[in-house]
């Protein structure tokens, strides 16, 4: 467990003490809660010096390590609507998935994750080995696409002739590339939709991990994007309060309202 120093550390103080990672974790439609709090860690000056993320956080990770602001990515996802990514079809999946394609591909200022200005870990379920798969190299919009691909609402995505489907699968924080060192990792409290499940999500825990937990933020699904706005605003409203929160047992918790 990480020693964070005097209990009266708070999270921004311990940020600022040096260089640090930044992990997303998998949660449906949480793209605008990633961004609401990205944009209030960023608001402070507190840039990671590198990012990973499954699934919503992937996509999110990814598009500010390729360099789009999080004003950019904020009006990008604030203006989207189904129909934009909606192409159902025959198949695998009720979503082809090539209008998702289009919009990464039209809105991401680089298509490399090589080409990132920070390093980007993505974390992919491979379906023949049925293991996560740490993608850091190759295309970018292929590589979130099959990061976001949730079985049944998407078709798998083919990279070099092998399928995949969410990184959340396996690895839902996001963090199985992360290398050692200092990570502060958002964690998306609330279950799928399709969850029957009523227990809290488990927290992992890693050497000089702290956990960013904000609790109560609206959900979000393809047929509710208008709540989209509000959980944006909301995470980043309750991320600056985390800011100025104490550290306690390598965990920061606020509600989101």
């Amino acid at each position: 467990m990480l020693r964070s120093g005097s209990p009266k550390t708070t999270l921004g103080d311990w940020l600022a003490q040096g260089p640090f990672g930044l992990a997303m974790s998998s949660g449906f439609f949480s793209f605008y809660a990633h961004t609401g709090m990205l944009s209030a860690l960023l608001a402070r000056g507190l840039a990671p010096a590198h990012v990973a993320g499954s699934s919503a956080g992937a996509m999110v990770t990814g598009a500010w390590a390729a360099g789009a602001p999080t004003d950019e990515l904020t009006t990008f996802l604030l203006s989207m609507r189904r129909e934009d990514f909606w192409d159902p079809g025959v198949g695998a999946g009720l979503l082809a998935g090539k209008k998702f394609d289009g919009l990464l591909r039209k809105f991401l200022p680089v298509a490399r994750i090589e080409a990132c200005r920070v390093p980007v870990r993505i974390s992919a379920f491979d379906i023949l080995g049925r293991r996560t798969t740490v993608l850091d190299r190759g295309d970018l919009p292929t590589a979130i696409r099959a990061s976001c691909a949730v079985p049944a609402m998407f078709r798998p995505v083919w990279i070099d002739r092998r399928p995949y489907w969410d990184g959340g699968i396996l690895d839902r924080p996001g963090i199985a590339g992360v290398p050692p060192g200092r990570l502060l990792f958002h964690h998306i409290s609330a279950h799928a939709p399709w969850s029957r499940s009523n227990a809290p999500l488990e927290i992992p825990t890693r050497r000089e991990m702290v956990t960013l937990v904000l609790d109560d933020l609206p959900r979000v699904n393809p047929f509710r994007l208008e709540a989209g706005r509000q959980a944006l605003h909301e995470a980043a409203a309750a991320t600056a309060r985390a800011l100025d929160q104490p550290i306690d047992r390598d965990l920061v918790r606020v509600p989101a309202r």
